[in-house]
């Protein structure tokens, strides 16, 4: 697949548009959930709704911010700044990637072969991650959709809290992962396409 990047401001009505209809990194760990019993998971299917009334209406799903979305929003300048200073590292803001049906919007760029995603983390989730010194395991999927998406070799999880000290970890490509990743991202789209033309499909044999 051909990577196309968007430079455009993440969160704007172009970045909204770019990723309409997409299943993005930052929901892959959604993809791979199951509901009780191993039956069909109510968050996955109603994110497969919304990315279907996307496609279908050609219009991005509503989006809202909140004093909370802003502050975080400028808590993660603040980390990369950090982050940025503390590796002597070249890091580069873009808006969106896209590779084939799946995309992801990255935090930063890192050179030729990385890059960063950042976590704000409240001082008593951030102690935790401290003390244990290891990637959530909410995080995996993200990340290893981000080194898949990207087609990069490695990315830094980055959290960070105002007067807290900074985590760092640096994550490789788990080709394991990002093949279950993969076939869990075609079921989806199979799913997805199915979905769509379903809808599609309401009211025509009536109107015929």
């Amino acid at each position: 697949m051909t990577i196309e990047i968007f430079d455009c401001e993440q969160g704007s009505e172009a970045w909204y548009e770019c990723r309409r209809g997409l299943a993005t990194a930052s929901e892959f760990q959604t993809l791979l959930m199951s509901g009780r019993g191993g039956g069909e998971s109510k968050t996955r299917a109603t994110y497969m709704k919304k990315l279907a009334g996307e496609i279908i209406t050609g219009e991005p799903m509503e989006h809202f911010s909140n004093g909370y979305t802003d502050r975080g929003h400028a808590m993660e300048d603040e980390a990369r700044q950090m982050y940025a200073f503390a590796h002597d590292a070249e890091i580069q803001q873009i808006g969106f990637v896209r590779n084939g049906r799946k995309g992801c919007s990255p935090d930063s760029l890192v050179g030729a072969d990385g890059g960063v995603e950042i976590k704000t983390k409240a001082p008593h989730i951030l102690i935790d991650v401290l003390d244990k010194g290891e990637v959530p395991n909410e995080h995996m999927a993200q990340l290893q959709g981000f080194l898949w998406v990207c087609e990069r070799e490695w990315v830094d999880l980055v959290c960070y809290w105002p007067k807290m000290p900074l985590f760092v970890k640096r994550i490789t490509r788990d080709e394991v992962y990002i093949a279950k990743l993969m076939r869990a991202v075609d079921e989806f789209n199979e799913e997805l396409d199915s979905l769509v033309e379903k809808v599609k499909q309401y009211g025509t044999s009536e109107a015929a």
